[in-house]
């Protein structure tokens, strides 16, 4: 029952990095707004960035998430 629970208890915590990718994808597109709107012409050449940054920030959701996955069913 106690190792249950501790189970529950360390899989909620692993998945934290979700929210923190959550909260960087949401930065990040927003910071490639709001440069795009000052320079448009930059914009097109900026956007392979922006979408390696987004994979990176993902990789991390993925990974806390397979962390928790690893807990619960380990």
């Amino acid at each position: 029952m106690e190792i249950e629970a501790a189970k529950m208890l360390g899989a909620g915590l692993a998945t934290i990095g979700v929210a923190g990718a959550g909260i960087g994808i949401g930065m990040l597109f927003g910071q490639f707004v709001g440069a795009g709107i000052r320079n448009p012409a930059a914009a097109k050449t900026q956007t392979g960035n922006l979408f390696v940054g987004m994979a990176l920030s993902e990789a991390t959701a993925i990974f806390a998430l397979g962390i928790a996955m690893l807990i619960l069913f380990g």
